[in-house]
């Protein structure tokens, strides 16, 4: 049976039709000849994923994500995935959107569970959950510390306003005034550093000397201490307390009035004859010094002297 050409030129374009159907959808990552599965998850945001972006499992890739389109009238984003693999998890799984590289761009992995709840089918949704990335990390420590920046930023605006309105154009005159004085305070400190560097150099031998002499002194005062502690300092200690024990007891004494000590200070009876005796003999003295011809005769002839009673007058003898 001869084929016309009419026949083959239609078989010929059915199977380009057929090639580019299956080469189509291979390059979506469907493969037209497996039996490939079917999951959807739903995203508010897939910035960064396109279709055919690989699809893992625990780093493996199981297939491709073969669509991107709007769930509903909400905005949120639907994503249809081809899994190729032969490999079966709980329906509870999650499908994760994370960042694939630092450069940008998104992957999907699905997170497996084992769980009672059923094996995942295809055509089943997935729960969609996003994994914060590098930039996201980056954003989520550097918007407290932006914001640290901020306050800090103020107070520090705030500080230099304070300063600017204290150090004002007097303030800064004065500044410049006690600087100058501090540098020429500290000039002088330098000149009279000098002058005691050159005190100190001239004088060398002398301090030498005294420093010896300091030295010698020390070396007497340790042999003096030395020679204290051999000559049983403790033994004269012990005599003096007793010597001024024995002297204690002699001033107790005369506190009493015991012996003539005593009794002359406490005694009042021979106290007052003393004073009496004192004052008479006070008497007697001004008598010889006023009258000395009753206690003093002198006659070269034998004349006998004259006599006096007690009250200065003279007695007249009866010869």
């Amino acid at each position: 049976m001869k084929i016309s050409r009419e026949v083959k030129t239609a078989l010929l374009v059915i199977a380009g039709i057929a090639l580019f159907i299956f080469g189509y959808n291979y390059l979506k990552g469907k493969n037209l000849l497996n039996s490939d599965r079917t999951y959807f998850a739903i995203y508010d945001n897939v910035e960064g994923l396109s279709p055919s972006t690989p699809v893992t499992i625990n780093g493996l890739n199981v297939g491709t994500v073969q669509k991107i389109d709007f769930s509903d009238d909400s905005g949120k984003l639907l994503v249809t995935m081809n899994i190729t693999k032969d490999f079966t998890f709980s329906k509870n799984s999650e499908a994760q959107l994370y960042e694939a590289g630092l450069i940008g761009g998104k992957s999907i992995a699905i997170v497996p569970k084992f769980d009672n709840s059923g094996v995942a089918e295809s055509g089943a949704y997935l729960k969609g959950t996003v994994k914060g990335g590098l930039t996201d990390l980056v954003n989520e420590k550097l918007n407290p510390l932006q914001e640290k920046m901020e306050i800090m930023l103020v107070s520090a605006d705030s500080v230099l306003t304070n300063i600017n309105d204290i150090f004002d154009a007097n303030t800064k005159a004065n500044l410049k005034s006690s600087v100058s004085k501090l540098n020429s305070t500290i000039g002088s400190f330098n000149s009279m550093a000098d002058s005691m560097n050159s005190l100190i150099t001239d004088n060398k031998e002398k301090l030498d000397n005294t420093l010896t002499n300091v030295d010698k002194v020390s070396s007497d005062l340790s042999n003096l201490s030395g020679s204290l502690v051999e000559a049983d300092l403790k033994k004269t200690i012990t005599e003096l307390q007793a010597t001024v024990n024995n002297f204690n007891e002699v001033l107790s004494s005369i506190e009493s009035g015991e012996g003539s000590m005593g009794k002359l200070l406490k005694d009042e009876k021979l106290y007052n004859n003393l004073e009496g005796a004192s004052k008479q003999l006070e008497q007697l003295l001004e008598d010889m010094k006023l009258n000395p011809k009753r206690y003093v005769h002198f006659s070269l002839f034998g004349k006998k002297p004259k006599q006096y009673d007690a009250e200065g007058n003279e007695i007249k003898s009866k010869d």
